[in-house]
């Protein structure tokens, strides 16, 4: 072990993370209640706060009313939702209380860091972040920056505790990854589709060098998820006199889709102790569209949080009108999901239908045994 602080607080910290790291080590693969931590890449379906960190008035935060009405004490976490995201739930499905803190809110002291990142994981995830750096430059923490403040954190354990400790825990950790929307968003705005083939190409290069980063530091459980109907999301809905979908948006993410799950699969093949479960929220939505009170929901189309024509020509601000019941809407604000739509989701992708995860589920890969 390799605690390198001084004493006061430092060394009770030191000491506490080494005892939790032993114990953690010796218990057998069968007792262990969760995964030793979660560490969280994304965009805003996962944020649970680190935008509210970064300066700037063009970035993206979710930290006013009525975000957050829903949440414990009903206040805005800086989560794009009324209430918890799908990282809370992924998180809750594996043992953890919610989905772990962002990383810029624990940055600012390297103890706390540390402990954090050793007992529940920290959370990267950024708002308007793309799987490209040109996805919304200087307004989000990218992809490449979110592995980057991993990298570091993870330097920051290995001084407290020693690599051989840290080696041996990631590897159990969970490495949840959900991005790829914002891109999409971008590209049907700004970019010629004549240019699909190139953008495709560009997006799986940063996937796959995000993948291999990571499992250089030490990731091997990778649960991923892919892009969903971007062209239904009410504030393109909204474009369209009838509010119907953007078919051409949707073929953009079903083709990035289509090209994600052999990329995981080579990856795996050649990245040894590499497991992951792709979790399909292309699919999951569809169905949603399709039956929508199969899953209880009473409006798939409009925002229950916004303004004009289905909620969706204004973003969700302290005086927009509420819709009237929460839980029976897919959309919290123009673009993200409900609390409860957040919580269908992770549990389908956790231990739901065989079909909306392949080639395990999120389940089996947190209780998978590294070979």
């Amino acid at each position: 072990m390799g605690c390198k602080f001084g004493m006061g607080d430092g060394l009770v910290l030191c000491l506490l993370v080494v005892a939790s790291m032993q114990q953690a080590l010796v218990l057998p693969v069968v007792a262990r209640r969760r995964p030793p931590a979660m560490f969280v890449f994304g965009d805003s379906t996962l944020d649970v706060g680190n935008n509210n960190y970064l300066p700037g008035k063009d970035v993206a935060r979710a930290n006013r009313s009525h975000y957050g009405i829903d949440f414990p004490g009903g206040v805005p976490t800086g989560r794009f939702s009324n209430g918890h995201n799908t990282a809370d739930y992924v998180a809750k499905g594996m043992g953890f209380v919610s989905s772990p803190p962002p990383y810029l809110s624990l940055a600012p002291s390297s103890g706390l860091l540390v402990l954090t990142a050793l007992t529940t994981g920290v959370s990267y995830a950024s708002g308007d972040a793309g799987i490209l750096d040109s996805t919304n430059p200087g307004k989000t923490i990218s992809l490449s920056r979110q592995v980057q403040y991993f990298k570091a954190t993870k330097s920051k354990m290995a001084s407290t505790l020693g690599s051989r400790a840290v080696n041996a825990m990631l590897p159990r950790s969970i490495f949840l990854i959900g991005v790829g929307s914002n891109d999409m968003f971008v590209f049907s705005t700004t970019q010629p589709q004549s240019d699909v083939a190139a953008f495709y190409a560009s997006l799986l290069s940063n996937y796959s060098a995000t993948i291999e980063e990571l499992h250089k530091l030490g990731a091997r459980k990778f649960a991923v998820v892919n892009v969903g109907m971007v062209g239904c999301v009410p504030r393109v809905r909204v474009l369209n006199a009838t509010g119907a979908c953007a078919g051409g948006m949707n073929d953009l993410a079903a083709g990035f889709d289509a090209a994600l799950a052999p990329l995981l699969a080579g990856l795996a093949a050649r990245l040894p102790g590499m497991a992951y479960s792709l979790a399909d929220s292309f699919g999951l939505t569809e169905d949603a569209f399709a039956d929508p009170a199969a899953s209880g929901y009473t409006n798939v189309a409009g925002a229950c949080c916004g303004g004009g024509r289905m909620g969706a020509e204004a973003d969700c601000l302290p005086g927009s009108t509420l819709c009237a019941d929460r839980g029976h809407y897919l959309f919290w604000d123009w673009v993200h999901p409900s609390q409860r739509a957040a919580m269908l989701t992770a549990k389908a992708f956790y231990d739901g239908p065989a079909r909306f995860t392949t080639p395990i589920s999120f389940k089996q890969l947190a209780h998978k045994i590294r070979e």
